[in-house]
């Protein structure tokens, strides 16, 4: 399973209505707007105990929401934590001088439910948050209709890319109307499908495969299913180098027509009430970006890093 990113479909459309209503300069209570089970009134909100600085150095460890199922970046092997955004928690806890522990959560209907059930109010049946939540995906609107969420440690760009086999694609990675002859293959409900399906009027839509996950779609890729898979770059590269197979698959970013939402930010999302511990985080994250320990974990799971947009 992977994080859904239905919240950045929903920003795209929602900014196509505003502009078309004359709504430029919408503020953020505009923008908020159809979200009402994502914005929660202030009444609402239920003080959580045990989230501030000084308590995360007092008990010794400070609690991260990471996704589960969701290689090369957050996964369990075992009762061992492995993946990129472990990686870049520990490093964050380790600066902090405290241990570093992880919830492992299923992505919900959005990634505004996601922040409601780890980051601010807890869920329904045990109502825990995180210190931290990680890969959380960052920009203004988002943040704009998550009141009690503080976004930012950014720490690397999310990608759309294309892994295919080379036998069917000799000359190289296939474009977008390459699918109106060969079949391709997409996690439901993703950036990728919505793209895919809304091609040219959904010229495209025959050909369009539905999997439940990148790693089904992988599966199909390899058994001959389809000829090619859009989805996260990060995940395809890393299937690519972890799938024994005879099969020769490539992974590459070409340029997708009539479609500018092919890449995202990507940080860390944290209880408005205690920004130190977002502080203190986001200045590490900086650190490990600029100084380039943060390539070198993406290295370390051949996944190829790109900077994020500040």
């Amino acid at each position: 399973m992977m994080p859904n990113y239905r919240h950045l479909l929903s920003t795209c459309l929602l900014a196509i209505s505003v502009a078309a209503s004359g709504l430029a300069h919408a503020n953020c209570e505009d923008l908020a707007k159809g979200f009402k089970d994502a914005v929660p009134k202030r009444a609402d909100y239920v003080n959580i105990v045990g989230q501030d600085f000084d308590t995360v150095l007092e008990r010794g460890y400070i609690t991260f929401a990471v996704y589960e199922d969701f290689a090369p970046y957050s996964w369990k092997s075992g009762t061992e934590a492995k993946g990129i955004d472990i990686d870049i928690a520990k490093v964050i806890a380790e600066e902090m001088g405290v241990e570093a522990k992880f919830n492992f959560f299923a992505s919900d209907e959005n990634v505004d439910a996601d922040f409601r059930n780890q980051v601010w109010r807890g869920g329904l049946i045990n109502g825990e948050v995180s210190n931290i939540m990680m890969h959380a995906p960052y920009n203004k609107d988002l943040q704009c209709r998550n009141e009690f969420v503080v976004l930012g440690g950014q720490y690397f760009n999310e990608t759309l890319a294309t892994a295919y086999r080379i036998d069917a694609f000799p000359d190289g990675v296939p474009t977008t109307p390459y699918y109106r002859f060969h079949k391709v293959g997409v996690e439901n409900d993703t950036i990728s499908a919505f793209y895919l399906a809304n091609f040219n009027g959904g010229m495209l839509m025959k050909n369009v495969i539905h999997y439940p996950d990148h790693q089904a779609a992988f599966r199909g890729l390899l058994d001959k299913q389809v000829d090619a898979v859009m989805g996260v770059k990060g995940k395809l590269e890393y299937m690519v180098q972890s799938n024994d197979t005879e099969e020769k698959v490539a992974v590459d970013t070409p340029p997708l027509v009539n479609f500018s939402l092919n890449e995202w930010t990507i940080g860390i999302a944290v209880n408005f009430r205690y920004r130190e511990i977002y502080y203190t985080a986001d200045g590490v994250i900086e650190d490990m970006v600029k100084d380039g320990r943060m390539k070198k974990v993406f290295e370390k799971y051949q996944v190829s890093y790109t900077k994020p947009d500040y």
